[in-house]
């Protein structure tokens, strides 16, 4: 099969001829460098590797170099840069003298007539030329390769076809017609809709036996016509992207009717945006003699309903999760869009770019489907590997570079909202591919996903939390404590508490110190708590204030158990210290006989315990009477209380104690209840509001209680709700409000 003179055919005769002479080497180095330039190295990889042999069948099929040669040509960042730069390289070797060092001897190769030389003399004057060889030897339309007629590829998947099935489009039926009635029909769409794919797929149903000539972009045309007298029965012009046929040399209404009156049905694609500017023009006249057939973009439901139902995963997949750019686009773009990203994380591209593209990705992969917060993915791209250069691009510029439509279509990072950004559905399937990027895995972005869907409804928490199991599960039993920990984390979410349970004992006893906190507050909040103690233990010893708090109240309910059994047995320093743990338990009946057991057995150390507990109930006298005797046995921290208890308190000292420190927020409604106290109310007044305004909840219940003493009820019933709305008990019981205590759990 020919492609004429096709610059991707030439560039495959010229190869494979190359490689059957004796310059095989000279041609397999050349053309593997100009792969590699133009990033193809996978072809370049693919040339013959063993010289002193003749290469294979497979190495010398000319159909398998011309796609690849026409992939690299259409997916160039600069095609028109790589097609003179192959110009240039098939050139040089048809133009030398036979015996230069860079010469190739063409000799033994086989060709189909005189087309590299017909190329290359076009190469640098007007349009093409039109292909010598014989409409007999054009391919069919049936036997067209779909590639190298201006389809693009889909992203490749091992064990499966570079190209899915076509898949029927609601038009298909409008376009067989309009073949089957001839003359020049033009299957029109934006870019990316499907349009080579479904003129070729009609082409190949309705004239299958059709000869197809398919000239290079501006070839001249107007020798066709005088070339198909006394050819095939039936050919078709293929004229895919058909602004570039138009104008000198190019279709016109005559050379259409010449055409049209031998038979030959002209098929071609044309984007909107050249429709529109050909229309008016005198290059486009031959638009109003075409049968237009337009091609939406976007899928209907029934489309994608037999997409879902073709047999392949890549359209399926593509018919799930492609928006108004279409299945068509989805599949095309994804491998594009790819290789851009990939290649911005470059130093001297968008290193910034590329790396918040890749957080908005990660965190749609964890299941945050739809737009994400910008401040959550500027705070993701900072956990990830940094690339290069990663400063030089301010985060303005990246988002800007992400934001940017790729091929009039699609943009990496898509606007969800006011600083709400949502990644390319196909990036982030592709991703998710053989040879994509890492898994997400266990770790601490799928945890902060699961807070993030946790606290935001606008997510699907079940979707995230299934898939964060998963990854905590695979990345637990592989022996990752931190997932372990994770995963219990997750399961108390969920409710799951045995399996909670299970997960914080496996981290804690890998050694997970936030874990055995965790474990220990569950076994603690069922009644377990001498089980408990040993993990609040060690979560309190790695600094964990909560473990440390509850392990103390463990530990003091045990003391209080086993101190009240030594008192039960008159021991004196168990009955001491029982009294010293309850003292402010407001059981001063209890404490007193505690207190007076282990002082009558002769304990001098209860005297101090003894006088401070009168003191507190403002038995001043017998308090200074007990303080004395424990300073005179030696107690020096008694003998510092006695010299206190014996002088009588001023206001003067009291307010001195009292005064507000400018760190203390409790001094105001402390000074004010002073100045309250002595007839000071506006004074007091003052010292309440700056206290409310500090964050005291009791200085606004002083308030409203001032405030009701005075006789303004309506000013105090509001200050009575500040002071409320704080939580302050005393004025929700004002209020009525006051809610119900708690049943006492029977022991």
């Amino acid at each position: 099969m020919r492609l004429g003179s096709e610059l991707a055919g030439v560039g495959a005769e010229v190869l494979v001829a190359g490689l059957r002479s004796a310059e095989r080497v000279r041609v397999r180095d050349r053309f593997a460098e100009w792969f590699r330039k133009h990033d193809a190295a996978a072809y370049a990889a693919k040339l013959p590797s063993v010289v002193e042999r003749e290469p294979s069948a497979s190495e010398l099929d000319e159909r398998t170099w011309r796609n690849r040669l026409s992939n690299t040509l259409m997916f160039a960042l600069d095609p028109e840069a790589a097609k003179e730069q192959l110009r240039e390289l098939i050139g040089e070797w048809e133009q030398r003298p036979p015996h230069t060092a860079d010469h190739v001897d063409f000799r033994s190769g086989t060709f189909h007539g005189p087309v590299v030389g017909v190329q290359i003399q076009n190469t640098y004057g007007g349009p093409p030329a039109l292909a010598h060889s014989s409409p007999a030897d054009w391919p069919t339309a049936a036997d067209l390769e779909p590639l190298a007629h201006g389809v693009r590829p889909a992203r490749r998947v091992k064990g499966l076809p570079q190209l899915p099935p076509y898949v029927e489009r609601d038009v298909d039926g409008a376009v067989g017609s309009a073949l089957a009635e001839g003359g020049l029909v033009v299957v029109l769409g934006e870019p990316f809709a499907g349009k080579s794919r479904t003129a070729l797929a009609a082409l190949a149903a309705v004239l299958p036996t059709a000869r197809v000539y398919a000239p290079a972009r501006h070839a001249d045309l107007q020798g066709l016509s005088g070339l198909l007298r006394g050819g095939p029965d039936r050919c078709v012009l293929w004229l895919d992207d058909l602004d570039g046929h138009l104008g000198d040399g190019g279709l016109e209404p005559r050379l259409l009717a010449r055409l049209t009156g031998q038979g030959v049905v002209v098929v071609a694609t044309l984007r909107e945006d050249a429709y529109d500017e050909h229309r008016q023009t005198s290059r486009g006249r031959v638009l109003d003699l075409a049968q237009l057939v337009e091609l939406p973009r976007e899928w209907s439901r029934a489309e994608r309903g037999r997409a879902e139902g073709a047999g392949d995963p890549r359209l399926a997949q593509a018919a799930r999760r492609s928006g108004a750019e279409g299945v068509a686009a989805y599949l095309a773009l994804a491998p594009l869009l790819w290789e851009e990203w990939q290649r911005a994380r470059r130093p001297d591209r968008h290193p910034r770019g590329h790396a918040l593209v890749r957080a908005a990705v990660d965190l749609a992969r964890c299941g945050l489907g739809g737009p994400l917060p910008q401040d959550l993915i500027l705070e993701v791209h900072q956990t990830h590997e940094v690339p290069a250069g990663l400063d030089r691009e301010s985060v303005e510029d990246a988002l800007e570079w992400a934001a940017g439509k790729r091929f009039g279509v699609l943009p990496l990072l898509r606007r969800g909202g006011p600083r709400a950004w949502e990644p390319a559905a196909c990036l982030v399937d592709m991703a998710e591919q053989d040879g994509g990027l890492p898994p997400v895995g266990g770790g601490v972005l799928r945890q902060r996903a699961v807070e993030v869907a946790r606290e935001d409804e606008a997510y699907d928490f079940e979707t995230v939390a299934r898939l964060a199991r998963t990854a905590f599960g695979d990345a637990a039993e592989s022996g990752d404590k931190a997932a372990m920990y994770r995963l219990g984390l997750l399961e108390e979410s969920l409710g799951s508490a045995e399996e909670a349970e299970d997960w914080f004992r496996r981290a804690a006893e890998a050694g997970v110190a936030k874990a055995a906190g965790h474990l220990g507050r569950l076994l603690a909040g069922r009644g377990e708590g001498k089980r408990a103690e040993p993990f609040l233990e060690r979560a309190a010893e790695a600094g964990d204030g909560t473990a440390a708090t509850l392990l103390g109240k463990l530990l003091r309910d045990r003391a209080e158990k086993w101190l009240q059994v030594g008192a039960d047995q008159e021991d004196s320093e168990a009955e001491h210290l029982l009294a010293d743990l309850l003292v402010t338990s407001g059981r001063s009946e209890e404490l007193w006989e505690l207190y007076h057991g282990a002082s009558a057995a002769g304990r001098p150390e209860v005297a101090r315990s003894l006088g401070m507990w009168l003191l507190v109930w403002n038995q001043r006298i017998a308090g200074a009477t007990w303080l004395r005797r424990a300073a005179d046995a030696g107690d020096e921290e008694a003998a510092d209380m006695l010299r206190y208890a014996d002088r009588p308190e001023t206001l003067e000292d009291a307010l001195g104690y009292c005064a507000p420190s400018g760190t203390y927020p409790l001094d105001h409604a402390h000074y004010g209840a002073l100045l309250e106290g002595s007839g000071r109310p506006d004074e007091a007044s003052d010292h309440y509001h700056e206290g409310h305004r500090k964050g005291d909840s009791y200085a606004a219940y002083r308030l409203a209680a001032l405030l009701e003493k005075q006789g303004a009820p309506e000013e105090a019933k509001d200050w009575y709700r500040r002071a409320a709305a704080m939580g302050h008990p005393g004025a929700l019981k004002a209020l009525g409000e006051m809610p119900e205590k708690p049943d006492t759990v029977e022991e």
